[in-house]
């Protein structure tokens, strides 16, 4: 039963994340692709101020290869986030573990490049403010972590909890 409790409970979080992964997608990360001039200013201010006070260059100036993560995120995330909310959020819904493995083992291998790039990238010469101190990096880190743990949270409970791990006990005829 306790087990059950816990998985439930993560269930409730991991619907909540997709619930605000819907917004935060459509309102501000999509805004770094080319073409994205047709938002609000109060959105664009919202960025600017984001990338401002937490030093984000990556936000402000996208690398190409981060570019292509918001493609994907766009693309292959985005129409994923609503069905994993109401999958999660129903709770106990076993087709959802194989696409929500495929879905955490991409988000996370996404952010190991951008935690690298944060950690050990140059940014002396940025045209934007971006993190110089070991604190200002940590803090970046920080604000990007939620979308490694989260992800490594959903693909352990699909790989290891018991709820989403039965194997089918079908008679043979």
């Amino acid at each position: 039963m306790a087990a059950g409790a816990a998985t439930r409970l993560l269930e409730w979080i991991f619907a909540f994340y997709f619930l605000t992964h819907i917004p935060i997608t459509l309102l501000v990360d999509l805004q770094s692709l080319p073409g994205a001039g047709f938002y609000p200013r109060s959105l664009k201010e919202l960025t600017t101020w984001y990338t401002v006070s937490f030093k984000d260059p990556m936000m402000q100036d996208p690398p190409a290869w981060f570019r292509a993560f918001i493609v994907c995120e766009a693309f292959l995330q985005l129409p994923f986030f609503p069905i994993a909310a109401y999958a999660f959020w129903k709770g106990n819904c076993k087709w959802i573990r194989i696409p929500a493995i495929i879905y955490a083992t991409h988000v996370m291998t996404t952010l190991l490049p951008i935690f690298s790039h944060v950690l050990f990238n140059d940014f002396s010469r940025s045209k934007h403010p971006a993190p110089q101190t070991l604190h200002e990096r940590l803090t970046l880190c920080a604000i990007y972590s939620p979308y490694f743990l989260i992800p490594c949270l959903i693909l352990l409970t699909m790989l290891f909890s018991p709820l989403y791990n039965q194997v089918d006990k079908r008679k043979k005829k």
